[in-house]
């Protein structure tokens, strides 16, 4: 695998205190202002260290510069290998298509006001677009919309508004099977849910669960139905809300994304380090 050529890699270790964890922690990269988002693009791993305006590529060859002057939090990939990159600073939604050297702006502005600050995006397998627009920490005092709000995207460019939110929205993803949309609100400490279909209708909203411990950032959605989410440490739900198992990593992680040729590793930006949880049941799946 692409991963076993990394010559970065710092010695394997164990979490917690049982030599027989059901997963091993694996530090990756570090050195990052801050690592806001992660995203896998088919052989490569991508970082955004937002506040430097940089997004670092992990591939075969090691790590390198992948784009600058892009203030990046959240990101994600499509089935065509495009990636999306939420630019808070800029209050915009961008694409990147790298095969026809083409960046669009997807979305900037909701009823003529621009966005507060796009957050964390999820792409269907048909390219259904969802994305969290917030403000955090000054930018709350100077937000052009009044609202906090979950959005979408369809195939045809449409944007409307899911869902106004009273709390700031934050991490993002889909289930693996495409019927469940998850959102973290962070400042409820819960994760909501949706029903959606594949014309990109969501229904049926509700609070899954609240998280146990510490300020909810992002999401990811495993192929074994258990969601993933980056609280002071990784808490495992399965797909009912029901709290299943935790991670616990040196830092405080924020993004998640699964990565690797067969998707079974867990991905996660904390603060200053990029770290791989490797599950020695060989599961996982791809988030969004």
């Amino acid at each position: 695998m692409w991963w076993r050529a990394f010559l970065f890699l710092t010695a394997m270790a164990l979490a917690g205190s049982a030599q027989d964890a059901p997963y091993a922690v694996e530090k990756v990269l570090g050195n990052f202002q801050f690592a806001g988002g992660v995203a896998w693009m088919r052989d490569h791993l991508l970082i955004s260290d937002t506040p430097a305006g940089k997004i670092k590529k992990i591939d075969s060859d090691g790590p390198s510069v992948f784009k600058e002057e892009f203030y990046a939090s959240g990101m994600t990939s499509d089935s065509e290998g495009r990636l999306y990159i939420c630019d808070p600073r800029e209050h915009r939604l961008l694409r990147l298509d790298s095969k026809k050297n083409k960046q669009d702006v997807l979305a900037d502005k909701f009823e003529g006001k621009r966005l507060n600050g796009p957050t964390a995006v999820a792409v269907s397998k048909n390219n259904h677009i969802w994305f969290t627009d917030a403000a955090f920490a000054s930018a709350d005092r100077e937000k052009a919309l009044a609202h906090y709000g979950v959005y979408h995207i369809s195939p045809k460019g449409e944007l409307t508004l899911l869902s106004k939110m009273p709390g700031r929205p934050n991490g993002i993803a889909l289930s693996t099977d495409q019927k469940t949309l998850y959102v973290v609100d962070s400042d409820s400490r819960s994760v909501l849910a949706w029903d959606v279909d594949r014309s990109g209708v969501a229904a049926n909203p509700r609070v899954l669960f609240r998280v146990k411990q510490g300020v909810p950032n992002g999401i990811a959605a495993g192929a074994d139905g258990k969601v993933y989410v980056a609280a002071r440490i990784i808490e495992v739900y399965d797909r009912t809300g029901k709290f299943d198992s935790q991670i616990e990593l040196s830092e405080k992680p924020g993004d998640l994304t699964f990565g690797d040729v067969d998707l079974s590793n867990l991905y996660v930006a904390a603060r200053t380090s990029v770290y791989r949880v490797r599950f020695h049941n060989n599961k996982g799946g791809k988030s969004n």
